[in-house]
């Protein structure tokens, strides 16, 4: 780890409002609707981040990282590491900005995505998922150069995540819970800050896939801990092969649990989503749902879930729903 990282600390309700004005040109706010499943279900709200112009959340926090920078960052290009919906973020928001920018991407990832960050204007360097998370780690990446924005452990990433926390309770006062899928931790760091600044006894959940759950793992343990039986899945904007001690410092104080999702019970959540409220949404953005709907999030009063994304290939979204036609 770089000498030079600030130590973690909290992230201040006053940047999180300020987060907010600084990308009001750029991100969206999102409508926040009741999804419809009759008596015997929880009162489930969906917040729909699948609707930024880049179809994810990760919208604001570039929005915001890119702002902040200095003009001699901005000179320097900047570049990110990223499944997708991150390089899209940042690409987005350097273009605007007229910064070139540069994303490690991992190979394997959705062709939606990849073709999204290079028509974003984004130059692409394809690696392996574990040569990404190393070097999400390492902040480096041989032969790239620039201003690095990581995509979750970056306080004004996690500041602009956080602005979504603050349309939550303002839409949805009388929330009891609010989930969020988690891979790198940025977006529950940001949304839980919000929410337990503003409002203490809001349950923050995390929503994992079984195939990649080390954050469920790092609670159980008391510390961040690996994940070496990882598998890749279409869950890939969720689930990592472990969780980064900074990011254990940011999401142990905030956090009040995680609950482990199947790939079948996030399959039959994307279902749902397509079925009652005609959402199109990628497997990290079901993460949420499928954890609502075991009932471990509580039943009393409206549950929160973040549609964190909608990029996911069409045909692999088919076949999805032909998977669980039955």
């Amino acid at each position: 780890m770089p000498a030079t990282l600030a130590p973690v600390r909290p992230i201040a309700l006053a940047e999180i409002e300020a987060a907010r004005g600084r990308i009001a040109g750029t991100a969206i706010r999102t409508p926040l609707v009741k999804l419809e499943l009759g008596a015997g279900f929880p009162d489930i709200r969906l917040k729909l981040e699948n609707l930024q112009p880049i179809n994810a959340y990760k919208l604001r926090g570039a929005a915001n990282a890119v702002a902040l920078l200095s003009d001699e960052d901005r000179e320097k290009g900047v570049w990110t590491i990223s499944a997708g919906n991150a390089g899209q973020g940042v690409a987005f928001a350097a273009r605007k900005a007229g910064v070139p920018c540069t994303v490690v991407a991992i190979e394997t990832g959705p062709k939606a995505k990849l073709e999204r960050m290079r028509a974003l204007g984004a130059k692409l360097v394809l690696v392996s998922y574990e040569g990404a998370w190393n070097a999400l780690d390492d902040r480096a990446y041989p032969g790239v150069e620039g201003t690095f924005i990581h995509p979750f452990d970056d306080d004004a990433f996690i500041a602009g995540h956080a602005t979504m926390g603050l349309e939550i309770l303002e839409d949805c006062p009388d929330a009891a819970a609010v989930i969020c899928g988690v891979g790198g931790g940025g977006l529950i760091t940001g949304v839980g800050s919000a929410v337990k600044a503003v409002k203490p006894g809001v349950k923050v959940w995390a929503a994992e896939p079984d195939t990649a759950a080390p954050f469920a793992r790092s609670l159980a343990a008391g510390s961040a801990q690996k994940y070496p039986e990882w598998q890749a899945s279409f869950v890939d904007g969720a689930g990592g092969q472990s969780v980064f001690p900074r990011m254990w410092e940011r999401m142990a104080p905030i956090v009040d649990g995680s609950i482990v999702v199947t790939l079948d019970q996030t399959r039959r959540a994307m279902r749902l989503m397509a079925e009652k409220a005609r959402i199109i949404a990628e497997g990290a953005g079901c993460l949420p749902l499928a954890a609502a709907l075991t009932g471990k999030a509580g039943s009393e009063g409206p549950i929160v879930c973040v549609v964190s994304g909608g990029n996911i290939d069409i045909s692999t979204f088919s076949e999805i729903m032909a998977e669980t036609a039955n």
